[in-house]
């Protein structure tokens, strides 16, 4: 037995050794601007990337650029590029002419040349996620190579005939396989599109080009936004950012404010208590249930390119007549959906958030499924047998429950049971398929994100290839879907927006009117808490931290939450 003082010493000796091995734990005072993030980065390589890339982004969007950049209403301006010219060749492939901003230099001080995208998109080819990058000229034959195990010398030589090359120090030409409207979006805000530091990694070996981006040191990797990378610490679960006075893009000083010179990027499961104790600066909400029991002062929205919908088994009946699934979307009241669930609400009946350069107008969206109860009761008398809706189980910004739980109750009042099922295993539950052949679950709900500003990110869920796990492929023999991507081939294709906007609203017809595929039901925001006296700090439309437009200002003249955008 051990005495009370004894075990009192002992206690007390535990609780120093504690503190002096907590510097990354969170409690221990730090200069800077700490953030708690909702996962580390699997990577710093953005060339290379790999399949869980959405952790990456808030250190890739702090610390890079690519040649576009979007506005405030989404649409593409200038970034690394200050102009281009884009011209159709007598193959009928898009050729870009990208004219790169003189002023750009790396965070060691070296200019930005298009050798440095020749070098990166080469190297996204070979990286983890190298299928995002098909859409360039004789990229397909640089991944067929790769894939069948072709010798090194020969994905090589492919390589070099990719198409993207450096005409001139500051002059970059991409030549795509055939035209892609979204081009200019995609490279404004997916990181593979993004340079790397050519004179930096030209003649390295594998394992140092590895090393290069594992162990930040020496101000390396070299960055070109506002902040670059100094420490990445992996077992305590931080990421140091620190200013990098070399960027040509600084965040908009306004008079009595300053930069932000070191940020803490931290993975904590208390962060909100963190918060609460001003441990930490920033955090984000992630509790759909706790907005309803508290909202505080400095709670901030930002709504995303985003959309919440319920999916039908269009394999099992009577889910398989399209009339049907069309009267049930028309069952459902989205308004009173959200009462209350929510801050704030977007509630829709369309795929395409209204923000979304190139989504319906008000009349277009019109012609789709709309609440109308009485109809949609007539339409839906002959469905005798109870429905099963899966949704994810658990809580978070969406609030999932209580949105099935409304479904349920609002499907009941025209006639049709629905039996709930949490699911752990979501992904796994709804790709089962019977013993007889069809999926077994009839309704899902389901967010999907847009990964760039325009309606393609949308609609390649529901190809044939996308992981929709509809079964609308097999509706009609397939016609349906064969339309829809023709008509999705036709606005990537478009030469201007107005032909690829006219395109893409006649494939959201087919796939949420005629065909009724899917009901949608809200535009998700994301909230989150942030110190008064942070400016530009924020969540971009894409769900991701956005740390580009960070300053430091007084706290007594900040704007509040409510005027925040």
């Amino acid at each position: 037995m051990v005495a009370p003082r004894a075990r009192l010493r002992w206690w007390w000796y535990l609780l120093a050794v504690w503190a002096a091995s907590c510097g990354p734990c969170g409690f221990q005072p730090e200069p800077g601007v700490k953030v708690v993030v909702p996962a580390m980065p699997t990577t710093l390589d953005w060339s290379h990337s790999d399949p869980d890339s959405w952790a990456n982004y808030p250190v890739m969007l702090a610390t890079q650029r690519g040649l576009t950049q979007l506005g405030p209403d989404h649409g593409v301006e200038p970034g690394l590029a200050e102009r281009w010219e884009r011209v159709t060749d007598g193959q009928g492939r898009d050729v870009y002419t990208f004219h790169l901003r003189r002023d750009v230099r790396w965070s060691n001080g070296a200019p930005l040349v298009a050798r440095d995208f020749v070098v990166g998109w080469r190297r996204a080819l070979q990286g983890r996620e190298r299928g995002e990058m098909a859409d360039l000229e004789g990229a397909s034959e640089a991944l067929a190579l790769q894939e069948r195990g072709a010798p090194e010398a020969e994905v090589r030589a492919a390589l070099e005939r990719v198409g993207v090359e450096a005409v001139d120090s500051h002059t970059l030409r991409v030549t795509l396989a055939r035209p892609r409207s979204y081009f200019l979006a995609r490279v404004a805000n997916v990181y593979l599109f993004y340079p790397a530091p050519s004179a930096d990694l030209e003649g390295k070996s594998d394992e140092d080009v590895r090393d290069y981006f594992d162990r930040p040191r020496d101000g390396r990797p070299l960055a070109l936004g506002p902040y670059r990378v100094e420490r990445w610490d992996r077992a305590g679960e931080r990421v140091r950012l620190v200013h990098n006075p070399a960027s040509a893009f600084p965040p908009p000083m306004a008079e009595g404010e300053t930069p932000v010179p070191v940020i803490t990027l931290m993975k904590s499961e208390i962060g909100p208590a963190l918060y609460e104790r001003e441990r930490v600066d920033f955090v984000f909400v992630d509790s759909a249930a706790a907005l309803r029991i508290h909202r505080p002062d400095d709670l901030r929205r930002e709504p995303l390119l985003s959309t919440y919908f319920l999916a039908f088994n269009t394999e099992k009946a009577p889910l398989d007549r399209p009339e049907v699934r069309r009267a049930l979307s028309r069952a459902l009241d989205r308004e009173a959906l959200l009462a209350g669930l929510l801050p704030a609400a977007r509630p829709s009946h369309v795929l395409l958030p209204p923000e979304l350069p190139g989504a319906a107008t008000p009349e277009q969206a019109a012609r789709l499924p709309r609440y109308a109860p009485e109809q949609a009761r007539a339409e839906l008398a002959g469905v005798e047998r109870p429905l099963r809706l899966v949704y994810r189980s658990g809580d978070g910004f969406v609030p999932e429950v209580a949105i099935a739980e409304r479904v349920a109750a609002q499907l009941a009042r025209v006639g049709v049971r629905v039996v709930l099922e949490a699911r752990s295993d979501f992904s796994a539950e709804i790709a089962r398929r019977s013993a007889q052949g069809p999926r077994t679950y009839d309704l899902y709900l389901r967010r999907l994100g847009a990964d760039y500003a325009h309606p393609n990110t949308f609609f390649t869920l529901f190809e044939r290839e996308g992981n929709h796990q509809t079964g609308w492929e097999t509706q009609a023999g397939g016609e349906p879907l064969a339309r829809f991507e023709r008509l999705l081939e036709a606005g990537d294709s478009a030469p201007d927006e107005a032909t690829a906007q006219a395109s893409y609203v006649q494939a959201q017809e087919v796939l949420v009117g005629e065909q009724a595929v899917i009901a949608p039901l809200y535009h998700p925001d994301r909230y989150y808490r942030a110190r008064s006296r942070l400016r530009g700090l924020d969540v971009d439309p894409f769900n991701f931290l956005a740390l580009r437009a960070l300053r430091l200002g007084a706290a007594s003249d900040a704007p509040r939450a409510e005027e925040s955008p």
